[in-house]
């Protein structure tokens, strides 16, 4: 863990869709190289959470901080913010007319630009990194969901981000493919890249964690080291939030 200021700050965040409070008060800082995974039920705010960070979802009060700027609203700053913090989605968000290699290249040569001979290849080498340059030249249909995910990891990596939000990466793999994505993002993690990671999967949670937010109805209820977490969560909600899950 480097020193020095955190890398992400959240303080006093609040967001309202309509009526509904999706964020209340949301205090949270991100040190850098930091993995931080966000748990909670359904509906808890922890999608909204990590989509406030690159602004993808903007805040009603309060302000948000990355790397010592505060979010900018729009325009170029915000184009910059976006490169500097990379995003993988529940869903794969790969151009599906573009090959693996050209979906990984497009950034760095369209938003950066960077000399494409270069950016491919180092595109090569993370698609190496994330196990799948054998499928460079096809395109995202066909590939399986674990490896669209992959290569939307690598996507996000070659804009050589300061930090990775992950927004649910697995959940709409099967079962089966689900490992292949955890295993890249644990090694990620094991590399020092600053992580925010709202996920269901709890070994991923436990493991590769630094720390553990647990959030429910848009609060943050309580965050603590995962051995800390799971082994004895100090609130109710979370106390009854593991009872559910950790049984089955």
């Amino acid at each position: 863990m480097t020193t020095g200021e955190p890398l992400i700050v959240l303080e006093s965040v609040n967001k309202w869709f309509g009526p509904l409070h999706v964020l209340q008060d949301v205090d949270l800082s991100i040190d850098r190289g930091e993995v931080v995974v966000v748990i909670g039920p359904s509906g808890s705010g922890k999608s909204t959470l990590c989509r406030a960070i690159n602004r993808l979802e903007p805040i009603n009060s309060g302000s948000i901080v990355f790397d010592g700027q505060p979010l900018p609203a729009e325009g170029r700053g915000l184009a910059k913010l976006r490169s500097e913090v990379g995003m993988v989605f529940q869903s794969f968000n790969l151009f599906a007319h573009k090959t693996i290699l050209e979906n990984v290249t497009l950034g760095p040569i369209k938003v950066r630009k960077e000399k494409p001979a270069a950016v491919r290849e180092r595109a090569m080498q993370l698609l190496d990194r994330v196990g799948i340059s054998s499928q460079a030249s096809k395109y995202p249909a066909q590939l399986s969901g674990g490896q669209q995910q992959r290569a939307a990891i690598a996507r996000a990596l070659a804009m050589q981000p300061k930090a990775m939000l992950f927004d649910e990466p697995t959940s709409a793999l099967d079962p089966e493919m689900v490992g292949e994505v955890l295993d890249v993002m644990t090694s990620l993690a094991r590399e020092g890249m600053t992580m925010v990671v709202v996920t269901h999967e709890m070994g991923f949670a436990r493991h590769a964690a630094n720390r553990v937010v647990f959030m429910a109805d848009g609060q943050l209820v309580e965050q603590a080291p995962p051995d800390e977490f799971f082994g004895s969560p100090k609130s109710d909600r979370a106390k009854d939030f593991l009872s559910k899950i950790l049984t089955h």
